[in-house]
């Protein structure tokens, strides 16, 4: 348990950074009105990724399964995290100046935000995987289902630029997320 204790204080401070960034970028749209203009496909991404940064968070709890932790196994779950963060910088960049506000900056770095959270769905299947092959095969058969289908998505929405598709495609992703996560911790608490 000492070696989780270690673990937490890292996930706690990345995470934390994470969503500062999130709450930091969305909220210079209150103190600055002028400066740039929002999307509003932008900030529902915004909060589903706030939405999947405290599911990660509350998740990683199950670590605390693990007997003996290993480097490998600590510097995953720190590039994972880091993962997330990135995520997080890339909603929100130090300015945007060059886009005519937030519409135009999403268009034109959507690729690298998709490609992101792609690879973030693919790190949770070996998250899952680190806290113990028992727990691994617990999942449900959803599990799996989700993630793989989360990560075809995105890759479909790396190629396509039409509006009406990423507006539902962020609706939907974050009404799953929210029913995923209620009908998850419903059930199973910490």
């Amino acid at each position: 348990m000492e070696a989780f204790s270690h673990v937490k204080v890292v996930i706690g401070i990345m995470l934390g950074l994470s969503i500062r960034h999130l709450l930091n970028g969305a909220i210079k749209f209150i103190q600055h009105p002028g400066r740039s203009k929002p999307y509003w496909i932008h900030l529902l991404w915004s909060f589903y990724v706030f939405l999947l940064l405290i599911h990660f968070w509350w998740w990683e709890i199950h670590l605390s399964a693990i007997k003996h932790w290993t480097f490998p196994a600590y510097f995953f779950i720190v590039i994972y995290i880091g993962i997330y963060y990135t995520l997080c910088a890339l909603l929100y960049p130090d300015d945007v100046k060059e886009y005519d506000g937030f519409e135009a900056y999403y268009y034109s770095r959507k690729n690298w935000f998709f490609g992101v959270l792609a690879i973030c769905f693919l790190a949770d299947f070996v998250d899952t995987w680190i806290k113990g092959n028992d727990y691994f095969l617990m999942q449900q058969l959803e599990y799996p289902i989700r993630n793989i289908a989360h990560i075809i998505l995105c890759l479909v929405a790396m190629k396509v630029n039409n509006k009406t598709f990423h507006a539902w495609l962020v609706i939907l992703a974050i009404l799953y997320e929210l029913s995923f996560i209620l009908r998850l911790f419903m059930v199973e608490s910490v």
